[in-house]
């Protein structure tokens, strides 16, 4: 199999500290992800849904084809980063794995979160679930109910989509659905440093925030807590 034969080579070739399983992660990402690498000079109106049981199979092709073209390396992750899953000094799973586990929260409510289309076809994902479906980062001790905080902790656009607003188009729909959620405040955690890297930039721009009117709440090591009332 080719990540098998990868990782021999990887192992033959170079001095990599990564696991093999991640190593024939990257491998295996390289094949699938199959879309578009060009921006597209303009794009049609966005539709915004959630990921309801009738589009997860969207969602699925989403991340396996698309979200990750030029970052191949990300391809494993799934959006399950943000969710309690293994510690972290184990080896990582194989994609596929990571896949269904995901699957499984948004078919069971562990999990909730948006899609883009355009044009009929997949261009973005945004992660927007209650703050009880997240690990540590996203758990603040701050006395809030966190069934009633809704945590928004990644964007992901397809390359030929970016710089065309979606994410904006992607928050605003959360804000506008959140008390129809149960939820009294809407957080967002965008990263200290910036970037010009779209890829780099998953936790949406702190900027996305500020037009939103979200508030300045903590300023952390690597990121800042903003939130705002709905």
């Amino acid at each position: 199999m080719l990540g098998d034969a990868y990782v021999a080579h990887a192992r033959e070739v170079h001095d990599w500290p990564y696991p093999d399983q991640a190593i024939r992660n990257y491998a295996e990402a390289t094949q699938r992800l199959t879309g578009g690498s060009e921006r597209l000079p303009a794009i049609e109106e966005p539709e915004i849904h959630p990921v309801t049981d009738d589009r997860v199979d969207d969602w699925r092709r989403f991340f396996d084809h698309d979200a990750f073209v030029g970052v191949p390396e990300w391809a494993a992750c799934y959006c399950l980063t943000p969710h309690p899953s293994r510690p972290p000094d184990d080896d990582p799973p194989h994609w596929t794995e990571n896949r269904e586990t995901m699957t499984g929260l948004l078919t069971a409510g562990g999990a909730y979160g948006y899609l883009a289309y355009v044009s009929g076809r997949v261009a973005g994902w945004v992660n927007a679930s209650k703050r009880s479906n997240y690990s540590r980062p996203f758990q603040p001790d701050d006395g809030l109910d966190p069934d009633e905080v809704i945590g928004v902790t990644c964007f992901v656009i397809a390359s030929p989509y970016r710089r065309h607003g979606i994410s904006a188009r992607l928050l605003a729909r959360v804000i506008a659905d959140a008390p129809g959620r149960g939820a009294r405040w809407v957080e967002g955690y965008p990263f200290n440093s910036a970037t010009d890297n779209d890829a780099h930039n998953f936790r949406g721009p702190r900027s996305l925030y500020d037009r939103n009117q979200f508030d300045e709440i903590e300023i952390r090591e690597r990121d800042t807590i903003v939130r705002r009332a709905v």
